[in-house]
Order: structure tokens, then sequence, then C-alpha cells
């Protein structure tokens, strides 16, 4: 049974910064491109980042603009995203997925086959 779980979320004042992390069981996670993607209440799910299988390639939400770092380490069989000069409208739940799929690296969600249930972000103004 593959379970994805994020952990690290909270509650943050902007301008400062959060660790995410996605730990993965149940499937060989060096196999699967993975994904970070965000949504805020009352708006779609949307792409933040994502991380080839060999961990060579990212790539970003226009959003990000040089604040968040996607990394991956698959002797833990787990990814992160380091999140700094968090804003206001960065506040939503965080979701990791993880994709078998072709392509280095994906931003449709709808390519991801398996997903985590979230981890809350907030950040006060």
């Amino acid at each position: 049974q593959v379970q994805l779980v994020e952990s690290g979320g909270g509650l943050v004042q902007a301008g400062g910064s959060l660790r995410l992390s996605c730990a993965a069981s149940g499937l060989t996670f060096s196999r699967y491109v993975m994904g970070w993607f965000r949504q805020a209440p009352g708006k779609e799910r949307e792409f933040v980042a994502a991380i080839s299988r060999s961990g060579d390639s990212t790539y970003y939400g226009d959003f990000v603009k040089d604040r968040f770092t996607i990394s991956r380490d698959d002797a833990k069989n787990a990814m992160y995203l380091q999140m700094n000069s968090l804003k206001p409208e960065d506040t939503a739940v965080y979701y990791c997925a993880a994709g078998r799929v072709a392509a280095t690296v994906v931003v449709r969600s709808r390519e991801y086959d398996y997903w985590g249930r979230g981890t809350q972000v907030a950040v006060s103004s």
C-alpha cells in the first residue's frame, strides 16, 4: 500500500521559513517523479514544484520566484520543500504527489498517481 505523508506545516509570520517533508512508503521511490501542490480555500489545486527521478531536474510554479527549493533523498524515501520569504498568499494546504511517468518532471496534477493528505501552511501578515 502506497503512502505519502506530509509534515512540517504550521503557522509562520510573513518573511519566515518552513521546511515541508514528504515521507513515502510502499513504492520504489526512485522510480517516481515527485511534486508539491497546494490548495487555498476556494481555489483550485496549484502546482508548486516538481523534481525528477534523479533529482537533477527541478521545476517551479511561476509564483515561487526563487523562494522555494525542492529536493529528494532516495535513501530515506523522502522529498522536501524548503520555503523561504513566505507571504500571506502562500497560505494553503500543501500536498505531495508521486508519478510513475516517462517525463522528467510533471506539472499537471492528473498525471500523478499517488497523493498525500496534505499539511497546512498558514502565513500571517
